[in-house]
């Protein structure tokens, strides 16, 4: 096992824990009880899925799939679903910010004094710590489950940048992947935090719920790798079924509109328009959101039209020309076999050419 590979697979793994300890944290700081640290024995399950890793595939990832993403969802959301629902997330006092410094400085003070009485620079250590400790607890608990928030999505992409890849997937899918990932996360916190921000939204139990599920349900795309793979077929096999054949050659574009219509600007679409149709909810933010939810959702919809259409203009071409409508998915291994075929055909006629050819008339 490559020592690199190692690094980067305990590495990103630690981060992920280190961050869902953090909001197992939080959430008992929150709710005042201790029970609350059982959440994070769900980190086991991180550390089980490390260990198969490192014994079964050396450390890579999976094909389509990453395991420790979708582990690291399962650790950290039930935490934020927490901290969104209990009602202290959701005011904070009128200056914040200045609290925040006063205390601070006023512990670092003290800090400073204890530190000269003594020579010992590990008492001057574990004091530094617990203002640090104090200082974080100061900090308003709106200001911090949107912290977790925003540092939950960054993870999400640097962690799955820093995740060794398999054989399945190259360095250039996985630059598409990422910067797909950038994209999704900030619409995601976007949606998130706009929309959990209403007052009217905080009042109902219900909507706050319906939200967050909704917000659940679009984190799922993460650990999925599909936006940049074909997923293969046989030629033989596809090309006498033609949805199969299209799901074949257009695999990751299709991938890409199912998650805008099914997973993300569709359900995000759905939950403003109930804001705004049914409850009454109106801002500036809210309708510009929605509006581009709608461009993109009918441009994913044209973008399916073309693609529909176009598949069906070459099968009908090839069809005419009396061809086999190969799937492109596997070109090296479908194609190359039937190249190799054309090329001893091509072969033998030159080899061997007509009788009618090489026999030229004699004027004897």
């Amino acid at each position: 096992m490559e020592l690199m590979v190692l690094l980067n697979a305990l590495v990103t793994r630690l981060l992920f824990v280190l961050h869902s300890l953090i909001g197992v944290w939080r959430v008992t700081a929150v709710k005042k009880e201790p029970k609350y640290w059982l959440l994070a024995l769900l980190n086991l399950l991180l550390c089980l899925e490390t260990g198969l890793t490192l014994k079964f595939k050396q450390g890579r990832g999976y094909k389509w799939f990453s395991p420790a993403i979708f582990l690291y969802l399962i650790c950290t959301v039930p935490s934020l679903w927490l901290l969104e629902i209990h009602h202290g997330t959701q005011y904070c006092g009128n200056e914040p910010g200045a609290v925040q410094v006063n205390v601070s400085n006023q512990d670092f003070n003290q800090s400073r004094d204890s530190s000269h009485g003594s020579e010992e620079t590990d008492h001057h250590i574990i004091q530094t710590a617990k203002v640090f400790v104090n200082q974080l607890s100061t900090i308003c608990e709106t200001v911090w489950t949107l912290a977790l928030h925003q540092t939950f999505l960054l993870l999400l992409v640097v962690g799955r940048w820093l995740l060794p890849i398999g054989v399945e997937i190259t360095r250039d899918q996985l630059s598409q992947l990422l910067l797909m990932f950038v994209g999704t996360a900030a619409d995601i916190l976007e949606f998130a935090s706009e929309t959990l921000d209403i007052e009217d939204v905080r009042k109902n139990y219900a909507l706050i719920n319906a939200i967050l599920a909704v917000w659940t349900w679009s984190m799922l795309q993460f650990p999925l790798d599909l936006a940049v793979q074909h997923i293969g077929c046989k030629p033989s096999a596809s090309a006498r079924r033609i949805p199969s054949l299209l799901l074949c050659r257009y695999s990751a574009e299709l991938w890409n509109i199912g998650v805008s219509l099914f997973i993300q600007d569709g359900p995000f679409f759905i939950v403003r328009s109930i804001l705004m149709g049914h409850f009454r909810i109106f801002n500036q933010m809210l309708v510009f959101f929605t509006a581009k939810n709608i461009l993109v959702v009918t441009l994913q919809l044209y973008r399916l039209a073309v693609i529909t259409l176009d598949f069906r203009a070459t099968v009908v071409q090839k069809s005419r020309k009396g061809e086999v409508c190969c799937c492109p998915c596997e070109p090296y291994e479908a194609r190359t076999h039937a190249t190799g075929h054309q090329d001893n055909e091509l072969k033998e006629s030159v080899a061997f050419p007509p009788k009618e050819e090489s026999q030229a008339p004699s004027d004897h």
